[in-house]
């Protein structure tokens, strides 16, 4: 089971809104949100709670324009790739929103399927980037670099490869808990042959990396059987 990676749509027609979420999310391999305006979307992109891996931003919007909107989410440290949208494809329009930060320009009318590579393509680079940064508990994540860095300690934590990819994996779960056999199958692929045994030593480990507490974690959790990644610092540790 491939966990389906959150897109935001910011596109202020609703009607067109609500066809490019249900057409984005039809194969399980994106789930698709919506916001109208320029507003709607700086809150939920402010949102703790959620997480969104690219946002596909119009640029006509009824409070602002997209490619403002862009600069201001590069400017506030969203590194997520954007694709905006926009019946405007002369080149200085182009050219504009590139130069905002925006990583593709998609005029419209636009294929769907064309819509869906580019998308595919921006988060195989954003994946594969030193940008791609995640907050885990006290904690940055750089999956590109294989790193837990510590601000705080100045302490920087290597990672194997297998687990940077649990990491990964348990982080687009957005805390929900995932079972031994997705795990495994996700990080060493379906006809691996390798056992639960392995991939309970592989997070014994990362406990022992990650954990102040390996005994009793608050980060890398057990649940029902399956493992969870709490990504906020709990309150009493965070004060």
């Amino acid at each position: 089971m491939t966990l389906a990676r959150p897109i935001l749509i910011v596109e202020d027609d609703a009607e067109l809104a609500a066809t490019l979420a249900e057409q984005v999310a039809m194969d399980g391999e994106f789930s698709a949100e919506t916001a109208a305006s320029a507003a709607e979307a700086v809150a939920r992109l402010a949102d703790a709670d959620t997480r969104f891996d690219a946002v596909i931003l119009d640029i006509g919007l009824p409070d602002g324009d997209g490619r403002e909107l862009c600069a201001a989410l590069r400017r506030d440290g969203k590194r997520m790739p954007i694709i905006m949208l926009t019946g405007r494809d002369a080149e200085g329009d182009v050219v504009r929103g590139l130069e905002s930060g925006a990583n593709d320009y998609v005029a419209k009318p636009f294929r769907l399927s064309e819509l869906l590579a580019r998308l595919r393509a921006q988060l195989r680079v954003f994946d594969n980037s030193e940008d791609a940064t995640f907050a885990i508990g006290q904690y940055q994540f750089r999956p590109s670099a294989r790193l837990l860095l510590d601000p705080a300690k100045n302490r920087k934590v290597r990672l194997t490869d297998k687990e940077c990819r649990i990491l990964k994996f348990l982080l687009r779960a957005n805390s929900a808990p995932v079972n031994r056999a997705t795990l495994l199958a996700e990080v060493w692929g379906f006809n691996s042959g390798v056992t639960t045994h392995t991939l309970e030593t592989h997070v014994y480990r990362l406990r022992q990396k990650m954990e102040s507490d390996p005994a009793n974690p608050k980060l890398l959790l057990t649940d029902r059987g399956a493992y969870r990644l709490e990504p906020r610092m709990p309150e009493r540790l965070a004060a």
